[in-house]
């Protein structure tokens, strides 16, 4: 895992917890866009990158939370979960690493508020009585979990899902997610590839017309494991492309696409040090912008992963 250069964080007082987590996201973005002129992969973004490739199911703002605490964790859970589930006990001295968990309430179906906060707002829904809504995340607050690294006890069992940079038995179910995701999917002999230097293409679709929102064209090779890094990134455009006419935002999201592709073939234990993350696209976006793009890296990473897992 890339080292991240910046000095890691606690959240120790409760009274200001809160605010430092919101803090330290911002920082993080800040920093991040102060420094994307100078490096081809930044050591800060690709430490974030490596967490969220562990936590593919997280919002960014958890990886990032993580990323500032722990950037060598691997597993997390709370305290009880460790002991319940696991059979495994947090060591004496350890600090805890916050994050964000929903608080889950009834939810009015128009303004999403819980009754107790719905009833001080200027929201005049009435149609259902408060006790037939469902419940829904209205809030979030600051959690307590321990990475793996920090517990001791019963050992888990061994995933099936890394690779060790050999593609050969995650490839056809990378493939087969194509349906799962609405897109197109053909794999081209070298020999047929019109494409030039290209090694993959994606052609995205109206998205007014019917599906698939993109026909995607990767050049086969040898290397498997390249073949399928190639196959996630164009999911990556296809899914981050619809829709997008603006030319420089386009390439903008090919970092973007690139950094999809950097998670995924991570979560499946590929080789991705050669990713291409020039940063220096991103140049002129803003902080919140910044964040936005790492919003969409999460999201887009967990929707090919999952569709992958459920081949």
């Amino acid at each position: 895992m890339a080292s991240n250069t910046t000095s890691r964080v606690q959240f120790p007082s409760s009274d200001t917890r809160t605010d430092e987590m919101h803090r330290t996201i911002e920082q993080w973005a800040e920093a991040l866009v102060d420094s994307v002129e100078a490096a081809k992969a930044s050591e800060q973004f690709q430490a974030w990158l490596d967490v969220q490739s562990q936590f593919h199911d997280y919002s960014y703002r958890n990886t990032l939370l993580i990323a500032r605490q722990c950037p060598e964790a691997t597993k997390v859970a709370g305290y009880r979960t460790w002991q319940d589930e696991f059979n495994r006990q947090v060591q004496d001295g350890e600090q805890a690493i916050w994050i964000w968990a929903p608080i889950i309430a009834k939810q009015c179906p128009e303004c999403g508020n819980s009754p107790n906060y719905h009833e001080k707002t200027d929201c005049d829904y009435d149609e259902t009585p408060p006790d037939e809504w469902s419940e829904g995340p209205v809030a979030f607050k600051p959690v307590p979990v321990f990475d793996i690294s920090q517990t001791e006890g019963e050992p888990l069992p061994e995933l099936d899902t890394d690779a060790r940079g050999d593609a050969t038995e995650h490839f056809p179910a990378v493939f087969a997610a194509a349906d799962e995701l609405d897109v197109q999917a053909e794999i081209t002999d070298a020999d047929e590839w019109t494409h030039g230097a290209a090694n993959g293409i994606c052609q995205t679709t109206d998205p007014e017309t019917t599906q698939p929102i993109a026909e995607i064209q990767v050049k086969d090779r040898e290397n498997t494991a390249a073949v399928t890094a190639v196959l996630v990134h164009e999911y990556a455009h296809a899914l981050l492309h619809s829709g997008v006419t603006n030319t420089p935002e386009r390439e903008k999201r090919e970092v973007e696409a690139e950094a999809v592709a950097y998670v995924v073939g991570r979560y499946f234990g590929l080789d991705m040090s050669g990713s291409a993350l020039y940063l220096a696209a991103w140049e002129s976006d803003e902080p919140d912008t910044i964040l936005n793009r790492l919003d969409r890296i999460s999201r887009t990473a967990s929707d090919i992963i999952d569709a992958v897992d459920q081949q």
